[in-house]
């Protein structure tokens, strides 16, 4: 219970899901690929010694993010996890399944120049929107304790939204930094 006049205070756990099977520096995004199985596990056995006993879990529903949860859940039956379509990672269009450096640089350019608008890989997610899909999961996260199992675009954008920051113009405003394969980090966020 908290003080009268204090605002609750809640964990946002984010757990990035392990390293996918497929080659390194390919743009991925929405594409559906499995985690490593070895690293899934170890994770999950790591992750299952930190969490407390009681949160809710909601897991994106591409499978390498639905493989961590599951395995998450055979340690801890108490976690049961639901999915949730607003956790899943940005989507690349175009560039998806295709090695970041064979992508235009001019495509590139307008992305950055545009940020906030410009669809990625022509057909894929604009961040104006991708901001505003995580934001209505996280305005939902804030009056409980819970655990995010997800992408490293959806962290970094829950980490934008827990500064208060909903919208970003520019491609440098843009967090560099996410958990890596398997890791997590928690946010405390106020409820009141």
């Amino acid at each position: 219970m908290s003080e009268p006049g204090r605002a609750a205070r809640r964990q946002l756990w984010l757990a990035r899901h392990a390293q996918p099977l497929i080659a390194p520096g390919v743009c991925y995004g929405q594409l559906d690929v499995k985690a490593d199985a070895g690293a899934t596990a170890e994770c999950a056995l790591a992750l299952a010694a930190q969490l407390p006993g009681k949160l809710r879990v909601v897991a994106s529903p591409l499978q390498r993010c639905e493989q961590l949860a599951q395995a998450l859940q055979a340690l801890r039956p108490n976690l049961a996890y639901k999915t949730d379509a607003r956790l899943q990672e940005m989507a690349f269009g175009q560039w998806e399944g295709r090695a970041w450096q064979s992508i235009a640089q001019s495509e590139l350019a307008a992305w950055t120049g545009d940020f906030a608008g410009y669809a990625a890989g022509q057909t894929g997610e604009r961040v104006a929107g991708f901001m505003a899909r995580v934001g209505a999961a996280f305005d939902e996260a804030r009056g409980t304790n819970t655990l995010w199992i997800t992408h490293a675009g959806v962290i970094r954008a829950a980490t934008l939204l827990a500064q208060g920051v909903r919208q970003i113009e520019r491609a440098d405003q843009w967090p560099l930094e996410a958990p890596k394969y398997g890791q997590w980090q928690t946010l405390t966020l106020d409820t009141g």
